[in-house]
């Protein structure tokens, strides 16, 4: 995360300077500038001014929100190229404003550059925000500043390669986050064994690296049960003997986003020493092929002791999540449940690469969940599970199936709605607590930069599941 410094006054000449424009008000240094370009001050338009001093102008628009502040930000940094640094002129805004607009800039300045060993472009990395009242800016940025260092934790994990982020490493990363202040626990092959944890076994089974079960606790002072956090931590899915085609399979380091959101959300509320106490189970595993695969057609024993019919391999994700889910509604009685997970390709023909599908049994929650989405820059939308899609996994030799047969349905099975039977499956695991399912395939990478964001890892969940803790879970009892 780029280094922010708070300073009283106005900026000066040294740095690259972001000037926030609103449309009925530009500023007077820079009004022939303005009319020359034709330049609004839409939301999130953006004027490169060469100077010096260098200028980069942002549109505001007319709908100031904090959601809309941050936009403005990201866009001027991403505008900005390969500048060592960047200013803020903050000096219009209020403390509020101006901490959205730098958190903008730090999601924005972003990248991962681990692996390489030859010069790239360079971002910024160090803003400076100049404001009226630096200090109440500061304390502004604050809480912010934790939801950006989380979101951009888990980036830096989708990020990393199978080779590297292997099940092992994946615990390795989560266990250094104790000195954040939480506690981690992770759970190998042998104790998963002893334990029944079935379906994660299942789903691991052929890969070198054994699956774990990692459990990160941030205890809170609330005396109230924790929210709970169940992430799908697969580093890397080759669908198992239902194997994916080779096109685009390189996109499958990715398929433990739904695990990596939620330990960036705990790092989030460990750095902001939120008071409410959380906890996250992720299911680790590496879907492989090998002699050890599971298969089509084999029944296995989930956590819960519930026996699930395998149909497809490549459904590995709702398998790991129904041993996680159990393990988090029982060992830890919580007040609601969350999981993240990129789980179904139905939900990116649905909607797109737009918003995550949401479904659930509570609607107070999710519409929490949706509200705190809306805030961050992270939409969602809901989605039904209806009686049907439950009749739809009934098996003729389980307590139910994993899925549904390809080519079964209607229009010789092309119309499956996968999404809405993957959260029915889900659902029989999730406990009696309220609990919302986020199905966020199609969010967890961009291909082009974005509205917070280059290309890359989104991080998309951290900060919603950030929020949504201080919106709901943070008041007194």
């Amino acid at each position: 995360m780029i280094e922010v410094r708070f300073r009283q006054g106005p900026p000066g000449e040294g740095l690259p300077c972001i000037v926030p424009v609103a449309p009925a008000a530009p500023p007077r240094a820079v009004a022939k500038a303005i009319a020359a370009a034709r330049f609004n001050g839409r939301p999130e338009e953006v004027l490169d001014l060469a100077g010096p001093p260098r200028r980069i102008l942002v549109g505001l628009g007319a709908a100031r929100t904090p959601a809309g502040f941050e936009r403005a930000g990201a866009a001027a940094a991403l505008a900005a190229g390969e500048a060592t640094g960047l200013a803020l002129d903050a000096g219009e805004l209020g403390p509020e404003e101006a901490a959205a607009m730098a958190a903008g800039v730090a999601l924005a300045c972003w990248r991962f550059e681990a692996l390489r060993t030859r010069p790239t472009p360079k971002a910024p990395r160090r803003l400076v925000v100049h404001a009226r009242d630096a200090a109440a800016a500061e304390a502004a940025f604050a809480p912010r500043a934790a939801g950006v260092a989380g979101c951009l934790f888990a980036r830096d994990l989708v990020a990393e390669p199978a080779n590297r982020l292997t099940t092992r490493r994946f615990a390795e990363r989560l266990a250094a986050l104790e000195a954040d202040g939480l506690d981690v626990t992770i759970h190998g092959r042998g104790w998963l064994k002893r334990h029944g944890f079935g379906a994660l076994l299942a789903v691991g089974g052929a890969s070198a690296e054994p699956p774990r079960l990692a459990v990160l606790r941030w205890r809170g002072v609330l005396p109230v049960p924790p929210v709970a956090f169940v992430g799908k931590g697969i580093v890397f899915d080759t669908g198992g003997i239902s194997i994916k085609p080779a096109e685009g399979m390189e996109a499958m380091r990715a398929d433990m986003a739904g695990a990596a959101a939620c330990a960036g959300a705990m790092l989030a509320l460990a750095r902001r020493r939120s008071p409410a106490p959380a906890v996250a189970v992720l299911a680790i595993a590496e879907n492989a092929t090998g002699a050890a695969a599971f298969r089509p057609g084999d029944v296995i024993r989930t956590a819960s002791r519930r026996t699930v019919e395998v149909v497809d391999t490549d459904a590995e994700g709702r398998l790991v999540l129904a041993d996680a889910l159990h393990h988090a509604v029982t060992a830890f009685r919580p007040g609601a449940v969350i999981d993240l997970a990129t789980l179904t390709g139905a939900i990116v023909t649905a909607l797109g690469h737009h918003r995550a599908g949401l479904f659930g049994t509570d609607a107070a929650l999710l519409a929490a969940v949706a509200a705190a989405g809306e805030e961050v820059g992270e939409p969602v939308w809901p989605m039904p599970i209806g009686d049907r899609h439950r009749e739809d996994l009934r098996s003729e030799i389980a307590d139910l199936r994993q899925c549904v047969p390809a080519g079964s349905g209607a229009f010789g099975g092309r119309l499956i709605p996968d999404a809405c039977h993957a959260a029915a499956f889900l659902r029989e695991f999730a406990g009696p607590a309220p609990w919302a399912h986020l199905d966020i395939a199609g969010l967890d990478t961009m291909e082009a930069a974005h509205a917070l964001g280059p290309a890359g890892p989104s991080g998309f969940g951290a900060r919603l599941l950030d929020r949504l803790v201080a919106m709901r879970f943070e008041a007194e009892p």
